[in-house]
């Protein structure tokens, strides 16, 4: 059997503990090359998986080494990392949030068009096992109409996990171009959207620096979000959370409640509403917390989609759509007004 071919652009914390380890356990990829500005850690991951080390993409790109890429690198290279590579005829999976712009968004999915190659976002909550049953109790209709939620990703910041700590591009505007909201926000709006499957059309929103001064991105949000059918709820990102992380999401329905990733033995537990509870111990979600380590899913659909040519769960056009409610609710608190979006287009 050939093996798919891997590059890893950008050697940093995301690509160490997340895609570098999870494509190296897969029968069907080969990591043939690693890419990073900063020359030691390219020298260090290509010793540890048998692969060539570069120190600019495109080299790495041009190269002949690989078929596909990942893009682990600061959120303002997303799209021009994937733009080359996919030009280059190359499948890519891409770190979230997919871009820094509607309009980069756009090239990216439009350069994946052309070239007929496969365009993922690392969106891995669509992957755990207590939303993906979810998602299929409030498809099949068991929990009647939906009525609102409230969701939140909150953890004491990136400086913790990230390679160079409070020094990560993380904490600079320029490179990140956005904080928590892109971080841990986009995550979420995504993981709304799979579960309800609607789109959200009005977003209301409070983004502020409240813990980490020391940068100059958001790290502290709460969104109110409205679906077309008028589903409403509240989303919260923040990096000020000093104890346990929070990544529970709670879906109020007419027949009952669903509770996911809220307790700490069961990761979906449904109430009800004559009473009855029904509790499933699904397995963790990952996290950057001790024991949170656990296989995403992502690399290896990812590497399946190629294999198999099949659409990716997450595609480029889904990840822009998640995008752009974050890119509302910047808008929202900029403005202090309400931001419709037109059927995952702002408006």
């Amino acid at each position: 059997m050939t093996k798919i071919r891997i590059g890893v652009v950008g050697c940093g914390s995301i690509a160490i503990h997340r895609h570098l380890p999870e494509y190296a356990v897969l029968d069907t990829a080969e990591i043939t090359a690693v890419c990073d500005i900063v020359e030691e850690r390219a020298n260090e991951m290509a010793s540890i998986y048998g692969a060539a080390a570069y120190t600019d993409y495109q080299d790495l790109i041009n190269s002949g080494k690989v078929d596909a890429i990942s893009v682990c690198t600061p959120n303002y290279l997303h799209a021009p990392v994937s733009i080359a590579a996919l030009k280059a005829g190359l499948h890519v999976l891409c770190e979230k949030p997919m871009a820094t712009s509607k309009e980069d968004a756009e090239a990216m999915i439009a350069a994946e068009k052309e070239s007929g190659k496969k365009l993922m976002i690392a969106h891995n909550q669509r992957f755990t096992a207590a939303h993906q049953k979810a998602r299929k109790l409030i498809e099949s209709g068991e929990m009647g109409r939906i009525y609102s939620f409230r969701t939140a990703f909150g953890h004491p910041g990136p400086e913790a996990w990230s390679i160079d700590g409070k020094d990560s591009w993380f904490f600079k505007k320029e490179e990140a171009f956005i904080g928590a909201m892109g971080d841990l926000g986009v995550h979420k709006t995504d993981l709304m959207r799979y579960l309800l499957g609607e789109e959200f059309t009005e977003v209301g929103a409070f983004v502020q620096t409240s813990a980490k001064t020391f940068g100059d991105v958001d790290d502290n949000a709460v969104c109110v979000l409205k679906t077309g059918s008028g589903i409403l709820g509240t989303l919260t990102a923040s990096w000020s959370y000093t104890g346990k992380e929070d990544n529970s999401t709670i879906i109020y329905c007419e027949n009952g409640i669903i509770r996911l990733e809220d307790d700490p033995v069961h990761s979906l537990v449904i109430q009800y509403s004559n009473g009855e509870i029904a509790k499933f111990e699904l397995g963790k979600i990952q996290s950057n917390e001790e024991g949170g380590q656990v296989i995403s899913k992502v690399v290896n659909h990812f590497v399946d989609c190629i294999v198999e040519d099949k659409l990716p769960l997450v595609t480029g056009e889904e990840g822009k759509k998640s995008l752009e409610v974050i890119l509302a609710a910047m808008e929202s608190s900029e403005t202090k007004q309400i931001v419709s979006i037109s059927q995952g287009v702002i408006a």
